[in-house]
């Protein structure tokens, strides 16, 4: 049975696209490929981290997000907000001007994405001591990560903790809480804010789930503009203001680097950035990286601090954070950490997700004996080509574009050095290199008119 593709929530507007392959050959996983001078993402292989969006010189690649006005289909409307919205704010912004902006917007209700913590570090502990045989445990928190182990470490998915985590944990809590209030499913809404593509497109296609509590998904840029202009024009609605919750320490540094590994026993390490992340689970897969019971994995530099879509300097957020965390003072009694405990069994009863199948895209075809027929090809193609990984054929590296031309999506005259030894020899005339070139890098990039 053929995979569903993953739903991704960037996109390349070719329109925009100048072909530079800056992308390219940022990407972590070869998933994007220059073809009639514009990008293209292999929706199999991208992990939605962003890298690629990062490193646009002329915005060209965007992160889709849903209509806004899609709020107001739900008669109530909840707002998933995590604490690094809360640290993108000036100092003089409150956090009760914040909730009152975002209600005044049309959210009914709002919940801090991060107040269900304690219930995944309790759960989470239980769940490693009984699944001991299995370290180094992986955590599920970076959807880009999971979607990267899928894809790049396969052999390393039984790792992941199978457990949903506090967005999707909030997320179950906000709408069987309102369920116990006698309100209709049709009739909520939950949107979570979010500073990265990744956890849309875990939203839009679960992983370990079949179905997801949210509704839709806004940008955590388009929230922090709606916010702050309404709040500098003076348009804050004082009526709505209300105290905030008070979230725990450890809440509120959840999206922290260290914001899991700091909570358990034993070895447990807390690895940001992409590359950084591919190393270390690079030495995992080697057996070079030893004696680990914890790894909490980001994708992000300074983890969500340094989404794609968060406005605040992330050395800055991170520093308001902690600030927040070390002067709050919460009240276990409080009417939320009450109501959430009435709820506690519930979320319990259905916090694990199911099994994580690998998705490799180092897999050359199902059939054994043709993926080392295909190996064999690429390796005999690979001595041919130059090995300098200079992009000009549409593909990162040489070894990308051997996998290609052994699947059937490229060819080896798309190499500009073995199309010189063609030309050389006769096999191809001058015209024909250059209309091959024009195949990769589109007619308007040798049209110099146009510069005129």
């Amino acid at each position: 049975m053929e995979q569903v593709q993953f739903y991704h929530a960037l996109k390349v507007v070719k329109h925009v696209c100048i072909g530079c392959t800056h992308c390219m050959n940022i990407c972590p996983t070869a998933a994007i490929r220059v073809k009639d001078g514009t990008a293209q993402i292999d929706n199999n292989a991208c992990v939605d981290c962003g890298e690629c969006l990062k490193t646009c010189p002329v915005n060209a690649i965007i992160v889709e997000q849903d209509d806004f006005s899609k709020i107001f289909k739900f008669k109530n409307r909840v707002a998933l907000i995590p604490t690094v919205l809360l640290s993108q704010f000036p100092e003089d912004v409150s956090i009760a001007q914040i909730y009152a902006v975002i209600k005044q917007l049309g959210f009914t209700h709002i919940q801090e994405v991060d107040e269900t913590v304690p219930i995944l570090v309790n759960q989470t502990k239980e769940y490693m001591h009984k699944n001991h045989q299995d370290k180094p445990f992986i955590s599920g928190f970076c959807p880009a990560i999971v979607r990267l182990i899928q894809v790049k470490f396969p052999a390393l998915v039984s790792n992941i903790i199978h457990l949903k985590q506090v967005i999707d944990i909030t997320a179950m809590y906000c709408r069987e809480k309102l369920q116990d209030k006698n309100t209709q499913a049709d009739d909520i809404g939950i949107f979570y804010i979010t500073p990265c593509a990744a956890k849309i497109a875990a939203i839009k296609s679960p992983v370990g789930d079949e179905k997801t509590f949210i509704d839709g998904v806004i940008n955590m840029d388009f929230i922090y503009n709606k916010v702050l202009l309404n709040i500098k024009n003076n348009k804050l609605d004082h009526k709505l203001i209300e105290e905030p919750n008070i979230l725990q320490k450890k809440s509120i540094e959840w999206t922290l680097t260290g914001g899991e590994a700091n909570q358990y026993d034993g070895r447990c390490l807390a690895i940001d950035e992409i590359h950084n992340v591919i190393e270390v689970l690079e030495k995992l897969e080697d057996e070079e990286l030893t004696e680990v019971d914890f790894l909490e994995l980001r994708a992000c530099d300074n983890s969500c601090t340094g989404g794609v879509l968060v406005t605040e300097n992330r050395f800055l957020a991170i520093e308001k954070l902690r600030n927040l965390a070390k002067n709050n003072k919460p009240n276990i009694h409080n009417k939320s950490s009450q109501e959430i405990n009435k709820h506690e069994s519930y979320l319990i009863q259905n916090i694990n997700i199911g099994k994580i199948e690998p998705r490799s895209i180092i897999s050359l075809d199902k059939d054994i004996m043709v993926a080392m027929s295909k190996m064999q090809k690429i390796n005999r193609i690979m001595k041919v080509l130059p090995g300098i990984d200079c992009g000009a054929c549409g593909a990162p590296r040489c070894q990308a574009l051997a996998t290609d031309i052994v699947q059937g999506q490229a060819k080896m005259n798309q190499c500009v050095f073995m199309q010189k030894l063609l030309t050389k020899e006769g096999l191809i005339s001058p015209k024909e290199s250059f209309e091959i070139s024009e195949q990769t890098w589109g007619k308007n990039r040798f049209d110099k008119n146009e510069y005129k």
